[in-house]
């Protein structure tokens, strides 16, 4: 459920195995003073994931996978619900402040530009970021200057804000944390800028629940590679 009319944002937040941060995340979501929509996608959690997330019914709209199948095939199942002008993934984790969500959308719903990103890199890297994964991020964001010609600093952010109509354009078929580099590649050969704009972050540990790892980076880099000569 949304709030009357159509919405100026769709949060699509993919879940699995946070019933520590779900109900914070969610409540600090549907706090956010912008019009929205709030879409979760429970990736098959196995802990209390999907039972607390009942006590938002009437508030927001779940999904459930009966089994894991993956980040971005996650938000490929949320994306037919979404009617929001603009579409932003939100983790289900507290690496990622929901306060500054209306920045992040701000310059879409302005028509200033059609992808903005949620940048962890403004003032250098953010403390407590373990070494590999400062390495893997610095790789590649040069690689998207290499391939795509587009000078970025956060490929790998999260927050990724883009016109809905622009991602259902995108055609869509990552289903693992690749998502995040197939729609960076894609919106360039759009012919989109990704504008970035500063966010605050703190990383959380692979002991606190963080699942990506720095050996997905491999996956990342073969994305932007093999989506270099995508066409719509």
């Amino acid at each position: 459920m949304a709030e009357e009319g159509t919405p100026d944002v769709t949060i699509l937040i993919p879940a699995k195995n946070e019933e520590d941060t779900i109900c914070e995340v969610v409540e600090r979501v549907l706090a956010v003073p912008i019009s929205k929509q709030v879409i979760v996608i429970d990736d098959g959690s196995t802990d209390k994931t999907w039972e607390l997330l009942q006590r938002f019914e009437g508030k927001i709209t779940a999904l459930r996978n009966e089994s894991s199948i993956g980040k971005g095939a996650s938000i490929r199942r949320g994306l037919p619900y979404a009617y929001g002008k603009v579409v932003v993934i939100q983790d289900a984790d507290l690496e990622y402040f929901p306060e500054e969500l209306p920045s992040l959308t701000e310059p879409i719903l302005k028509g200033q530009y059609g992808v903005v990103y949620g940048t962890r890199f403004a003032h250098g890297f953010p403390k407590g970021m373990a070494l590999p994964n400062k390495i893997v991020n610095k790789l590649l964001a040069w690689s998207v200057r290499v391939l795509f010609g587009h000078r970025i600093t956060d490929e790998a952010t999260c927050y990724k804000a883009v016109r809905l109509d622009l991602l259902n354009e995108m055609e869509l078929e990552c289903n693992r944390f690749e998502f995040c580099p197939e729609v960076t590649a894609k919106a360039l050969k759009l012919g989109e800028h990704i504008h970035e704009v500063p966010i605050k972050y703190e990383p959380r540990s692979k002991d606190a629940g963080k699942k990506i790892r720095w050996t997905d980076a491999p996956e990342a880099f073969w994305t932007l590679w093999r989506y270099r000569k995508w066409r719509p």
